[in-house]
């Protein structure tokens, strides 16, 4: 800003001074400091000061205008356009007091702001204005005289927008009226800026040079000088009279110079048209001024008269008419000859150069005003001028634009009339201007136009057409005026000269055809001019001029309506004589042009006979087409009058007609020739003249007999098409033509027809598809086309031919090879579709509904069946779509047996019941019986007897969905039986029938299902509250649709084609929930499904538990059901499974009273057989499903149920599975021991409390001999309920486990008191001995996961409970030995084992057995490294010459050997930081998930390893690149966002959790977070390595390219360092570990950790800082207090602790521990080492031992080895002797 050493301006002499500026002010101007003016200035801009001792002045402004008014000085645009914004809106809202405080400073802003270079400014700123003048109103009177002339320039700005807000403002300002008053009241201020803005202003002098670009000066200026041009024609256009005659001086003063008139060669066109359209003004409005200037005003106009620049060429135009009328010596002033016409006939012959849209409408009036010594002579100047005009038709302008070729014919045939109009006198010189007119220019253009497409579609034509008519009228006798001979005259040349031109081009050989086609075009146009004339008469526009003194000929009938120009009361009409085209025209043009249509008739007859000219044919056909007549055939045979002999014959239509008409002579004797001529392809235009023979018969029954003697010749079908197509495209036709049309010779030739084409298509018999499509599209034609509501041909026909197509499309169904017949396919379905969509009620023909069935069926059957094409099957389905849409409108359909809706019900129901279908031909047949279904509701109600009628016999009958059932195979009991749902003691089915076999087919039960099901639910969803639905059985179709959704649900493993089958069903949303919420509205389907399941029960009872469940049923409504608990009672197989399904829901008090009866029924045991339902076994069934679903139950009661089951042990020991063959026992024994075992674990879980010693002893004994049995019996495992059996068993042992490993308190002092002892010294081996070896041998008797067989519940249930299993038992497991030859190991044999049993399962295809293995092995793994720490201590030193590296578990590494090559396969395309997807449970994923599982247990062991083996494991772990291919998978596997799923917004909680916030619980049970599962143990992998091995990572993040680096810190500082950090700070502050002579402690807020180290006088005190992006980032150590420590040792000890920090692979804590350990060293007096300048040694921990024999002094193994390979020396570091 203003600094006081800043340079100062060149001439500032004296530095600023605001006290002497204002003090100048007050002098110079005579005012106040602060009070602003109203000078109008533009460069000088008033503003609001603060204060300058004039505070009664500037209080007047409101201190938010006074701020906006300062924003408006400023020179930034976007500043000063916020600003007047801001002004605008507080003009708006604010009091109109404060507003007009403003009104002092306004004038000034305006003037500067209105005329700123941004147009956005200038818009906003008369919009702010009008928001001024609204809030002001009269208030603003004083100040107009400084704001309207800059007010008058704003409303012409170039800027529309602008422009149009000035204009608004000044509206709201002044009415209409007013606006003059206004304006006069201002003239003089407003005509001093203008003239100063004109005269005075420069681009220098409106913008300052110094700030404003060149660019933007010059366009401003150039604005302005625009504007104010424009405002001057607006000042003189609104001022009144008198007013503009007080300005004359100033006028006079402005016209006068010639800096004013040198506007009209400036460069810029907006200033030139502006200048013009002033010139024009002052011409309108103050003609004796404008005359004082002629000379300036004449050159400046005329001479420039071939500007055409489209800005400036219609003010320019304006000027010359209006200079021309008001300045009556123009020419005087101007040279003609030279200066003028030259220009002109150039800009003609241009065409006007883009512009004669606006140029050529001026040319009438322009010549009208030429006088006599510029036109002569005249014959030169309209031959010059004419020449011109016809030439510009040939610029490239005109060529390429219709519009711009229109104007200049308009003008053309204008002037010309006009021209005749003056020249119509009998003089020889008017008579020679007459005779060049008319030969010389009119037909030479009629001459080219008949070659010239592009001519003959202009106005041309028509303008001629209207000059004759005009020309007849004049002639007419009853015409006024003596001009008859001359007009006379003219008419005979100019058809004299037409008929030369026609038959020049028609009597030629090589006659061209656009020449022929201009011919016929004119001919058209002169015989009916009235159609296109409306079309393309062209809006001239029309000038009239005042005291026009010209022709002498007048005629006001033939006066257009012309605008004027100007309002003299003396203005008179320029003669341009016009008339109406299409009244009606005299009888001598009618002879005329008769006469030249048969003379050229006659003439083209010749060529198309001699010479066979397909051109003069086709110009014969549009003679004769336009000009029907006697007359005109006459002429044709008499020129053919040698040929007539050669007829037909003496036939009775000759003895009719032929004698009498001519027309007919000619149809007989040459247009059947020229029809049956089979090379002409074209024959539209014989066809057309065949209906001009029609048209000349008197009667249709002639008619009738011409057509039905052309449809027995044997003429191509597509000339039949061509004459049915005419007809029923005219009315007229059609009437002439409807007898033939219904007739019985025309309807057996399209029946014979459709036979012939039915037949060669299904022979598959090659013809010309051009002929096919023809024939199809006549009997299309024939069918569909209807004519005043009948149709075309007669009906009976119409049957016949739709029965034709039906038996044919029938055959071509059971075509095998449908492929060779689809163009007859194609061209049926065209037909068919073109039929129903046309023919109202055509349905109601019996063969139409046929043929609709039979397009429905090949619609609703897939491609595989029917073997058609994509294409073909879509023109099928929009075929039957439109067949369809006929039926449902038709009135009265109906539903009776053969109709198309029975027929087609009973087909679909027998597609479904046999069913050979898979899921794509399902989807066909469903969206076809839909699409059928929706159309029927949209005009039948859903409750209408129709949709009833086709649902009832769409739907199976009680027998049918029977079979249907029993036809489901049996797999769904597996998963009911294991989750102990359902209880069934029914026979064993065979090993195979577990075993899916492979199958294309989808079961019929689940077709009919999905099929009603969404056919009932478009019916359910399309119906009101108020229908009622009376369909029949819809309650059990509605229960058959969820009993197979619930059998899909309960497939546990499903067939691929089932699969797929759930996957559409989903897509259709056939839903439980979609099908429970919409069948509630009509139908009791509860009731429904409680009776199938006390009569089944099985899959009908998950059935109803199912839609209880989702319906949320009431207990309530369910008692309404039963009744009564005793009519459950005697207890079957069926009640059984009911009371379980039905359980969940009842009322509590309900199942307290089951559990009572079946309690006291229990006790009676000694009377019924315990294993079958109605004995021991249901009650107990009944009293557990109770139990679990939250019965209470007294504890006596379930004491005394216990004593129950002892005493069938002790009385019945026959009945417990102990040490038994399972394939020998019954269903009935397994299932009552299953049931005793559930029982046992309900009381294990619920009441230990109440047992007693001896009932534990049963529990606990009766388990192990349970398991004894269960791990015998392996094989018999692919049995469902050996599976039931032997998971509750492994359920049993996991509920001990859980119980005996952490009981309560206060429950150990209720149990037996040598419980706990037993439990842990004798059974917990006896359970683990059995299931360990269990575990193994499954898995090896079972290796293939997808065998329906593979028992993996079983897993799971051994996995549960081997999670339980004691670290004593794994060390000492009794597994068979198993070891690798050549493995490197210093583990126990049973350990070893143990490894190498279990870590292959780490990789095995099933996710439980993962996890369980997972977690054994995870109990081990710090058990390991002692074994080989041991083994390192008893190394000597003398093997420590290079770096040692040992190898983890070489178990564990065999399996990372073997999955890397697998995760390279599977996520080798994936790049570093991209997230790949894993599909849950896939063989991916199983291999993913072991990968990961392996590296937990391998970083499980590393955690577990002392400091020196953690070295030796990492460098292994390098060598290997294990841990780098391990980081590039993580990085594949994490996702970018790690966010934990499910979580909600808690309140009050500041982070988001993340994967590497909440801790990964695997679970072999829980799979809720299956998908993100992969991706959480990634996470928890890189987290643990970081935390574990962190100078491993950084040393790997170190080396990578920028990519990935980058990645990797952006990923690891986002989501892991905070968490690390937090963590490893609160590790250090909860640290219990103590060091002697040395304290610790940490800064969680800024991540710093201080170490104080003193020993005797020594402090030391070192800072750890984590950098942000830690551990990735090196850790910076930095120094604090030190006393009594040298500065060399102190930053050897600081160097020391980073490297320590940096590069050993644990916590912060361990790294101070080493730090430490060599400092202490260092004290007792060991020297360091001189390689590595520390005691101990950085990787191995070791110290200095070998000595060098000469210096004696000693180093690390590591350092020498590192120094003798690096330096390729063998001597010592210090002394550089040989080293020994």
């Amino acid at each position: 800003m203003g600094g006081k050493n800043k340079q100062r301006t060149k001439g500032n002499v004296r530095p600023s001074s605001s006290g002497r500026a204002a003090e100048l002010l007050a002098r110079e101007r005579g005012a106040v400091p602060g009070f602003v003016g109203f000078g109008t200035s533009s460069n000088d801009l008033g503003y609001v000061p603060a204060v300058y001792g004039a505070e009664e002045i500037d209080n007047l402004v409101d201190a938010d205008f006074r701020m906006v008014l300062r924003k408006l000085s400023k020179r930034d645009t976007i500043t000063k356009l916020k600003a007047v914004q801001e002004f605008g809106t507080m003009c708006k809202e604010r009091e109109s007091e404060i507003v007009k405080g403003v009104l002092p400073y306004w004038p000034r802003i305006y003037c500067k702001i209105s005329m700123d270079h941004d147009r956005r400014v200038r818009e906003a700123t008369e919009q702010a204005f009008e928001q001024l003048i609204l809030k002001v109103k009269r208030n603003l009177a004083p100040y107009l005289k400084s704001i309207m002339g800059y007010w008058l320039i704003a409303q012409c700005d170039t800027y529309s927008p602008a422009a149009s807000a000035a204009n608004v403002a000044f509206q709201a300002a002044f009415p209409t009226s007013k606006q003059p008053e206004a304006l006069a009241f201002c003239k003089e201020e407003i005509l001093n800026i203008l003239q100063d803005n004109l005269l005075k202003e420069t681009p220098d002098t409106l913008s300052d040079p110094q700030s404003v670009p060149e660019e933007e000066r010059e366009a401003k200026y150039v604005r302005v000088v625009t504007c104010s041009l424009l405002a001057l024609k607006k000042l003189l256009t609104l001022l009144p009279g008198p007013e503009i005659d007080t300005l004359e001086e100033n006028l006079t003063q402005l016209l006068s110079q010639n800096k004013f008139w040198k506007y009209s060669k400036h460069t810029t066109p907006q200033i030139r048209g502006a200048l013009f359209e002033a010139v024009a003004t002052f011409c309108q409005h103050t003609p004796e001024l404008i005359q004082t200037q002629a000379t300036r005003a004449c050159s400046a106009v005329l001479l420039n008269i071939d500007d055409t620049d489209p800005v400036v060429c219609p003010a320019l135009w304006e000027a010359v008419l209006y200079i021309l009328t008001n300045i009556k010596d123009c020419w005087q002033h101007v040279n003609s000859k030279k200066g003028v016409m030259p220009k002109l006939w150039l800009l003609l012959k241009e065409g006007g150069r883009g512009l004669a849209t606006v140029l050529h409408p001026n040319l009438l009036p322009f010549i009208s005003k030429l006088p006599d010594e510029i036109t002569d002579p005249k014959l030169e100047f309209y031959n010059t001028f004419f020449s011109s005009v016809i030439l510009g038709l040939s610029s490239e302008r005109a060529v390429s634009s219709p519009s711009e070729c229109s104007a200049i014919i308009f003008a053309f045939m204008e002037c010309l009339r006009f021209s005749l109009l003056q020249n119509a006198g009998a003089e020889d010189e008017h008579k020679k201007v007459q005779q060049m007119l008319i030969s010389d220019q009119l037909l030479l253009l009629v001459e080219s136009a008949l070659k010239n497409p592009r001519l003959q579609s202009s106005p041309l034509f028509y303008q001629i057409t209207d000059m004759l008519v005009s020309w007849e009228k004049r002639v007419n006798p009853s015409s006024e005026g003596t001009a008859e001979d001359t007009f006379q005259r003219l008419l005979s040349d100019f058809w004299d000269g037409v008929t030369r031109l026609c038959v020049q081009q028609v009597d030629r050989t090589d006659a061209e055809e656009n020449a022929l086609n201009g011919v016929s075009t004119l001919l058209q146009v002169m015989q009916s001019p009235e159609g296109s004339w409306k079309q393309c008469k062209k809006k001239a526009i029309k000038i009239r001029f005042a005291g026009f003194e010209g022709a002498e000929v007048k005629d006001d009938d033939e006066e257009e309506d012309l605008p004027t120009v100007s309002k003299s009361p003396s203005d008179s009409t320029l003669p341009v004589e016009r008339s109406d085209a299409g009244s009606e025209r005299p009888h001598s043009q009618n002879r005329r042009l008769e006469d030249l249509v048969c003379e050229l008739a006659e003439l083209n007859m010749v060529y198309v006979n001699e010479q066979h000219s397909d051109k003069h044919l086709k110009f014969l056909s549009v003679l004769v087409s336009s000009f029907p007549s006697h007359r005109l055939f006459q002429v044709l045979l008499d020129s053919d009058a040698q040929n007539q002999e050669t007829g037909l014959g003496e036939t009775s239509l000759q003895e009719k007609t032929m004698a009498a008409n001519p027309a007919v002579q000619f149809l007989l004797q040459k247009l059947m020739i020229w029809l049956k001529e089979d090379q002409r392809k074209d024959t539209d235009f014989l066809v057309n003249m065949l209906y001009s023979v029609l048209h000349c018969c008197d009667s249709n029954e002639e008619k009738k007999l011409i057509l039905d003697h052309i449809s027995k010749m044997d003429l191509k079908w597509s000339i039949l098409l061509q004459i049915i197509q005419k007809a029923c495209a005219d009315e007229a036709r059609f009437e002439a033509t409807s007898d033939w049309l219904k007739g019985e010779v025309l309807g057996e030739k399209l029946v014979k027809l459709a036979e012939d084409l039915c037949a060669t298509g299904l022979n598959r018999i090659s013809t010309l598809k051009s002929s096919h499509s023809d024939s199809w599209a006549l009997i299309s034609l024939a069918l569909s086309q209807h004519v005043q509501k009948q149709t075309l041909i007669g009906e009976v026909y119409v049957e016949k031919i739709i029965e034709k197509l039906h038996a044919t499309l029938l055959k071509a169904k059971n075509l095998s090879d449908a492929g060779d017949i689809e163009p007859l396919v194609s061209f049926i379905c065209d037909v068919a579709s073109n039929f129903f969509c046309s023919v109202k009620n055509c349905l109601l023909l019996s063969s139409a509904e046929d043929l609709l069935l039979t397009v429905f069926q090949l619609c609703a059957q897939s491609q595989e069946i029917t073997h058609l094409s994509d294409s073909l099957l879509q023109e099928l389905n929009h075929a039957c779509f439109a067949g369809i849409q006929s039926l449902v409108g038709q009135i009265g359909t109906d539903f009776g047996e053969g109709t198309f809706l029975h027929s087609s019900a009973l087909w679909v129901k027998n597609q479904i019941l046999n069913s050979t279908m898979g899921v794509k031909s399902l989807q066909v047949l469903i969206s076809s019986v839909c699409s059928l279904v929706e159309n029927l509701i949209k005009t039948n109600p859903p409750s209408s007897h129709i949709m009833e009628k086709f649902i009832e016999c769409l739907t199976p009958n009680d027998s049918e969905w029977k079979m249907m059932r029993q036809a489901l195979p049996p797999q769904w009991l597996k998963q009911p039986l294991l989750n102990g749902r359902l209880n069934l003691n029914c026979q064993y089915l065979c090993l195979d029938v577990w075993r899916f076999r492979s199958s294309v087919k989808i079961p019929s039960h689940l077709c009919a299902a999905a099929l009603l099901g969404q056919v009932i639910l478009i019916m359910l969803e399309s119906i009101n509250e108020k229908d009622k639905l009376n369909l029949v059985g819809a309650e059990c179709t509605v229960a058959e649709v969820l009993y197979s959704l619930q059998w899909c649900e309960e497939i546990e493993i499903l067939p691929a084609v089932v699969s797929e089958f759930c996957g559409m069903l989903q897509e259709m949303n056939i839903t439980h929930e979609r099908i429970s919420k919409e069948s509630g509205k009509l139908f009791n389907v509860l009731k429904t499904l409680f009776s199938r399941s006390m009569q089944n029960g099985s899959l009908w009872t998950l059935t109803l538990a199912k839609y209880t469940e989702t319906k949320e049923v009431s207990s309530s409504d369910l008692k309404k059901l039963y009744e009564t608990i005793e009519s459950f009672f005697p207890l079957t197989e069926q009640n059984l499974c009911t009371i379980q399904g039905l359980s969940p829901f009842l009322f509590k008090e309900e199942k307290e009273l089951l559990m009572n009866y079946c309690t006291a029924e229990l006790l009676k045991w000694e009377d019924t057989d315990i294993t079958s339902i109605h004995g021991g076994y249901g009650y107990l069934a009944v009293i557990h499903c109770c139990l679990k679903s939250g019965a209470t139950g007294g504890q006596e009661m379930l004491m005394e149920v216990l004593r129950t089951v002892m005493e069938w042990r002790n009385h019945k020991e026959d009945v417990f599975l102990f040490n038994l063959n399972l394939k020998e026992v019954s269903p009935s024994l397994l299932v009552f021991n299953v049931q005793m075992i559930r029982f046992i674990c309900w009381l294990i879980r619920r009441s230990p409390p109440f047992m007693t010693d001896s009932q534990w002893d049963f529990i606990l004994c009766s388990m192990l001999s349970w398991l004894e049995t269960v791990s015998e019996n392996t094989s018999s495992y692919w049995n469902p309920w050996a599976q039931v059996f032997a998971c509750q068993t492994c359920n049993l042992v996991t509920a001990l486990s859980e119980f005996f490993t952490a009981p309560a308190p206060d429950l150990l002092e209720k149990l037996p008191a040598n419980l706990m002892s037993e439990w842990k010294e004798f059974f917990t081996e006896g359970v683990h001995s059995l299931l360990l070896p269990l575990f193994v041998k499954i898995t090896e008797q079972f290796s293939e996961t997808d065998d329906p067989l593979f028992p993996l519940p079983v897993l799971k249930a051994v996995g549960d409970a081997l999670i339980y299993i004691p670290v004593e038992q794994l060390t000492q497991n009794n597994l068979q030995p198993k070891f690798v030859a050549g493995q490197k190991t210093n583990l126990p044999d049973k350990l070893q084992t143990l490894l190498n049993t279990l870590t292959p399962l780490l990789l095995f295809k099933a996710r439980h057995v993962q996890i369980s293995v997972y977690y054994i092995l995870h109990k081990v793994m710090p058990q390991l490294p002692e074994f080989d720490n041991e083994n390192d201590n008893t190394k000597s030193d003398d093997e420590e010459e290079e770096e040692p590296c040992l190898s983890p578990p070489a178990a564990l590494m065999a399996i990372l050997g073997a999955t890397e090559e697998l995760l390279d396969d599977i996520l080798g395309s994936v790049q570093v930081g991209e997230f790949a997807v894993v599909q849950p449970l896939s063989e991916e994923y199983c291999c993913i998930l072991g990968y990961l599982l392996t590296w937990k247990l391998i970083l499980t062991f590393f955690k577990a390893s002392s400091s020196h083996l953690r070295v030796q494991y990492s460098l292994y772990l390098r060598k290997t690149k294990s841990l780098h291919k391990l980081l590039f998978h993580l990085f594949r596997l994490m996702p970018d966002n790690p966010v934990y799923p499910g979580q909600t917004a808690e309140p009050g909680s500041k982070e988001t959790r993340t994967f590497f916030t909440e801790d990964l619980h695997l679970s072999a049970l829980k799979t809720e977070y299956l998908p993100s599962e992969i991706a959480h143990l990634a996470c928890s992998v890189y987290y643990i390595t970081l935390k574990d091995l962190p100078a491993m990572v950084r040393l790997w993040w170190n080396g990578q390219e920028k990519r990935v680096f980058n990645t990797v810190d952006k990923f690891t500082s986002k989501y892991v360092s905070n968490v690390l950090s937090c963590r490893e700070i609160s590790s250090v502050q909860t640290s219990t570990q103590t060091f002697e002579n040395m304290m610790v402690k940490a800064r969680s807020t800024t991540r710093e950790v201080i170490a104080t180290y003193s020993v005797e006088d020594i402090f030391i005190e070192l800072v750890i800082q984590l950098p942000q992006n830690y551990p990735l980032g090196s850790i910076s150590v930095e120094s604090g207090r030190r006393v009594g420590v040298a500065v060399q040792q102190w930053r050897n000890w600081m160097l020391q602790l980073s490297t320590y920090l940096t590069h050993q692979n644990g916590s912060i804590m361990e790294g101070l521990a080493l730090w430490k350990n060599n400092v202490d060293k260092r004290f007792e007096g060991v020297e360091d080492c001189m390689i590595c300048y520390s005691v101990i040694h950085g990787s191995n921990y070791s110290l200095p031992k070998k000595a060098c024999r000469t210096c004696k002094k000693k180093f690390h193994s590591a350092c020498l080895y590192k120094w003798f390979t690096s330096s390729n020396k063998s001597t010592c570091p210090l002394c550089r002797e040989t080293f020994f």
